[in-house]
């Protein structure tokens, strides 16, 4: 692996918690880390502050393709050798047939068009031997619903999962590494207070998982700790 001091890392959707702390876990380790958020106030912006340098802060937005462009253009030149998308809105719990085509349409836009269109503007700034994470959820599996529950949160991550898979399987002879990841119930303005983790436990470890599959190829759908996931 390169010294961490040459290495940029480039988190889609760091303005706040699991993204934000994500960001400021790479730039203690030693990267070079350039944060998005889709606003010019926010925790990003005082984390940067703090970073000496460590940390720099570009606005995008997932669901804004020309944002996504716009953002490509201003990193020409760069090389970044791991690409984190972070960033997913929460669905209602209704059933699926009772789901609104407003609440379908926000959530797939987010959830899961969002971060292929993320892919799509940047991925030729990620090096063959670079990695390309997404952050993804374990009620992305099909075969893990025996419960059912947030119909519409479950179908964006299985979505999410499908594009990843198609996208690897057009690229079969790209020799990036390619991540689904699941960080776990995690006490976010997603998770809800009463999830069991907090991001302190979880993001050290989601980074460690990441950071090991380093040049190793292929698509892998994993729990934070590095166990696959049924997809």
């Amino acid at each position: 692996m390169t010294d961490p001091a040459q290495r940029t890392a480039l988190v889609i959707g760091a303005s706040r918690s699991i993204g934000l702390a994500i960001v400021e876990q790479l730039a203690a380790r030693g990267w070079t880390v350039i944060g998005t958020a889709r606003g010019d106030a926010s925790e990003l912006h005082d984390a940067a502050g703090r970073s000496d340098g460590r940390i720099e802060v570009e606005q995008a937005d997932l669901t804004d393709q020309p944002s996504l462009a716009a953002l490509r253009g201003r990193l020409e030149g760069r090389t970044v050798e791991l690409l984190w998308i972070n960033g997913a809105i929460p669905s209602t719990d209704a059933p699926g047939a009772d789901a609104t085509v407003d609440e379908f349409t926000r959530v797939m836009l987010t959830n899961a068009l969002g971060p292929m269109h993320a892919i799509g503007a940047l991925q030729d700034l990620v090096p063959p031997t670079g990695t390309i994470a997404v952050m993804s959820s374990t009620q992305g599996s099909i075969t893990l619903n025996t419960r059912g529950g947030y119909d519409v949160y479950r179908a964006s991550k299985s979505a999410l999962n499908q594009f990843l898979r198609s996208h690897a399987a057009r690229a079969a002879d790209d020799p990036r590494t390619l991540l689904l990841m699941n960080p776990g119930h995690v006490r976010t303005g997603l998770g809800g207070p009463d999830a069991q983790l907090t991001i302190e436990e979880v993001v050290p470890v989601l980074v460690d998982t990441v950071l090991a599959q380093d040049g190793h190829g292929g698509l892998q759908f994993l729990q934070r700790t590095g166990e696959p996931i049924p997809w």
